[in-house]
């Protein structure tokens, strides 16, 4: 084969890839933003290069951007809520006694927090991506993508998806964070669209704890 062929072939494949990474998460944003809810199991680890590792599990469950609600049975009892009106944060295993209360800010999903509406709430404005490989997990077929940040302040350098070929929802996300850390976030059991109740997004202040305000 001559080299004209070949560096035809090199030319198709790189739009050709842009234009699979934008479809399989445009895909995935219309998927994403036509729930009521979702209710998945996760399992995050939070890899910090300057101190040890951190791994936690639970269950999240979240209605629209604005209510999300993260129970963690490890370490147990403790719980990042959003009610819609403030971000409750209560980690006695590294702040004890101290819920952390913040008002929602307005104007687009709680970054930060609500991981899924931060990679997934109109991704073809803020983020440039990579189709990197397929992939499988727990038996199921993956497209994995890369999103790098193309607008400023949002709170993460890089983040790898790993998105359902069947349902287009993700099963896995991977964010360098500014700091250098790596935060893998793993979710297995997702339900979709089940009645979740006003109590999901509430959060009780534990007896003896002090509310700190920021």
């Amino acid at each position: 084969m001559s080299w004209r062929p070949l560096l035809l072939l090199a030319l198709l494949a790189a739009p050709l890839q842009a234009q699979d990474a934008e479809a399989v998460v445009g895909r995935a944003s219309r998927a994403y933003r036509a729930l009521s809810s979702l209710r998945a199991d996760f399992v995050q680890v939070i890899d910090n290069p300057m101190i040890d590792s951190a791994e936690s599990r639970g269950t999240l469950v979240q209605a629209g951007p604005a209510k999300l609600s993260m129970r963690f049975t490890d370490p147990p009892g403790e719980a990042i809520v959003i009610d819609g009106k403030h971000v409750w944060i209560y980690t006695p295993s590294t702040v004890p006694g101290q819920v952390i209360r913040m008002a929602v800010p307005s104007g687009g999903p709680v970054y930060g927090y609500n991981i899924l509406a931060w990679l997934l709430d109109r991704p073809a404005e803020r983020y440039q991506a990579k189709y990197l490989r397929r992939d499988k997990l727990g038996g199921r077929a993956m497209d994995v993508v890369e999103l790098i940040p193309a607008v400023p302040d949002l709170p993460f350098e890089r983040a790898v998806v790993w998105l359902d070929r069947a349902d287009a929802l993700p099963r896995k996300l991977e964010i360098l964070e500014p700091s250098g850390a790596t935060r893998t976030l793993a979710l297995s059991s997702l339900r979709t669209n089940e009645r979740v109740t006003a109590r999901t997004f509430s959060f009780a202040v534990p007896s003896g704890a002090r509310v700190v305000d920021q």
